[in-house]
This record gives C-alpha cells, structure tokens and sequence, in this order.
C-alpha cells in the first residue's frame, strides 16, 4: 500500500498540495483561482517521471535468471535471481 501511495497517488497530489500550501502562506489567491489545468499537467509529468525511473532503477542486472518461487520440504521459498 505505501509503495502505490509514493509511486502513484503522491506525485499526483505534490502540485496541488504545493499551490494549497503556497496559496495559505500568501492569501493573496483564493482555491477557485487555482490553475487547474497545470497543476493537473504537472502532476501527470510526475508521474510519468515517477514510473520511469522507476522501471529504470530497479528490478535485477541483466542477463540474470528468475527462479519462481517454490515449495520445498512444505516451505515457500521465494524467487530469486541468479547469475
């Protein structure tokens, strides 16, 4: 559940919360004066650079081998990768 928060829900949310914050600190604008639009671009554009790097930094080196995980002697062993 905390990893769908931080990959998904929080850089959609961070402009928003941001122009909320930003908006309190100056009270110079009200939340109907807010820029919808780009603060939902801008959050899209994070996730995106959310999701890639991501897929980029993780996950094993290649050329290694998954091995699912399996039942041994009434145990779970969990996958792994190997060389």
């Amino acid at each position: 559940m905390l990893r769908i928060l931080l990959q998904y829900l929080l850089p959609l949310l961070l402009p928003f919360l941001a122009w909320l914050v930003y908006a309190r600190l100056t009270r110079k604008t009200t939340v109907n004066d807010a820029p919808w639009l780009i603060l939902a671009a801008t959050g899209v554009g994070l996730l995106i650079v959310s999701l890639v790097s991501w897929t980029l930094l993780s996950g094993s080196e290649p050329g290694e081998t998954y091995v699912p995980a399996r039942f041994e002697d009434g145990r779970l062993v969990p996958g792994t990768t190997e060389p």
